[in-house]
């Protein structure tokens, strides 16, 4: 065996392995998808929470897709200086869905008051995001225990 051979058949080897080792899991993808969406609604980015939200989005409360943005476009007008907090609870991956319950918490400052737009310090509001994966990419296709009253 020369040595080419012997170094083209150490890589068909090794990349396989490394491609297992450095491509990341449906898990870490969902919790990634997470911090960018808080971060998105810190920053006050609409096309950055909306990416995380899929075009055929429904739930228990009649919204869509379009009614979330909207919704979020009226927040960011209304709102300033947002900090979002949340603890992922439980993550349960089954296939192409996924389920995921997230304590919350959002201070937001409205003309000069400051305070928790969503849950206080005592309890946040706990929510339940409904994914599924579309290619390699985790999109919220419903959630459950929405706070509408912000």
């Amino acid at each position: 065996m020369s040595r080419k051979s012997a170094i083209l058949l150490a890589l068909l080897i090794m990349v396989p392995v490394i491609v297992y080792f450095l491509w990341p899991t449906d898990e870490s993808r969902i919790r990634k998808l997470f911090r960018q969406g808080a971060k998105a609604i810190e920053q006050e980015k609409i096309d950055g929470v909306m990416a995380a939200v899929s075009f055929n989005y429904t739930d228990d409360y009649g919204l869509t897709y379009l009614y979330i943005k909207e919704g979020m476009m009226r927040i960011f007008q209304r709102m300033d200086g947002i900090t979002v907090e949340y603890e992922i609870t439980l993550l349960e991956i089954k296939d192409d869905t996924a389920s995921a319950e997230l304590d919350i918490r959002v201070i937001a400052r409205a003309g000069n008051d400051v305070g928790y737009a969503v849950g206080d310090a005592a309890r946040p509001v706990h929510m339940t995001f409904i994914l599924e994966k579309q290619r390699t990419t985790w999109l919220v296709t419903r959630t459950e225990g929405l706070p509408l009253n912000f």
